[in-house]
């Protein structure tokens, strides 16, 4: 049967709860493969697994109570290996690598911040920082809207400043918070976002990050900043290359 992969952590990492189940319908019990230095926490992997609430649930779940007792190396829903043969394979294979992540992220949470422009605060914002388009609109309107070419050369510098000013705000975000952060992690591009960034953080000091958000809301008011954490810290595992085309599961697993 396969191998359902929650993450990695030390040999030495403490025992988890008695009966504690995972994935599937029913939940599936939880157990430990341990390889030399490290361990990971798996579970039979169930068949047809997808991205349900209460699947979804399950794997957070088994998560934080691992990560509850030491620094643990989170894989992401799905991660599947052929068998337990497959995972401490990987184990041992990488195993510096997976000792050295787990000393670096002990202790660490993630925070994933996304930023977008509210429409009408950035175009007022434009228009107060670039005279020469408040002029064009003023000159449009009192020429009863303006030529077609007109309206098309207002049209094209609004644009301007506006992806203008989109640069300069993902600049600003990032700038403001990766001095309270240990790491950062760029997260895929993807329409409509202006920064979509993963924050490595000290767990028990995460008050000077969540202070930075604040400040950067009260400075930027024409951005909304969305923050998703405290998290485990997926975007740092730094996976090994998958055995799968198409995979991005993490050690040597592949991803429903």
């Amino acid at each position: 049967m396969s191998t359902y992969v929650y993450g990695i952590t030390a040999s030495s990492h403490p025992a988890l709860p008695e009966k504690l189940s995972g994935v599937g319908d029913p939940p599936l019990p939880v157990r430990v493969l341990k390889e030399g230095e490290l361990a990971a926490v798996v579970s039979d992997a169930p068949e047809g697994l997808r991205p349900k609430r209460k699947d979804l649930l399950a794997h957070q779940s088994v998560l934080a109570e691992a990560g509850a007792e030491g620094a643990v190396l989170p894989m992401r829903f799905g991660s599947i290996a052929p068998d337990d043969e497959s995972v401490t394979g990987v184990l041992a294979e990488r195993a510096d690598h997976y000792k050295e992540r787990l000393q670096a992220l002990d202790g660490k949470v993630e925070y994933n911040v996304k930023a977008t422009h509210q429409e009408d605060a950035v175009l007022h914002r434009v228009m107060s920082e670039n005279p020469e388009i408040r002029a064009m609109t003023e000159a449009n309107r009192q020429s009863g809207g303006g030529s077609y070419e007109e309206r098309l050369r207002l049209g094209e510098m609004v644009v301007a400043a506006v992806q203008a000013r989109e640069t300069e705000d993902a600049a600003d975000v990032q700038r403001a918070l990766e001095p309270v952060a240990a790491d950062v992690s760029e997260g895929p591009e993807s329409t409509g976002w202006l920064v979509n960034v993963s924050f490595l953080v000290d767990r028990e000091s995460a008050e000077p990050f969540l202070t930075a958000v604040e400040q950067v809301r009260s400075s930027h008011p024409h951005i909304e900043l969305r923050v998703n954490g405290p998290l485990p810290p997926y975007s740092f595992v730094e996976p090994g290359p998958p055995q799968h085309a198409g995979s991005a599961a993490g050690p040597g697993v592949a991803q429903e």
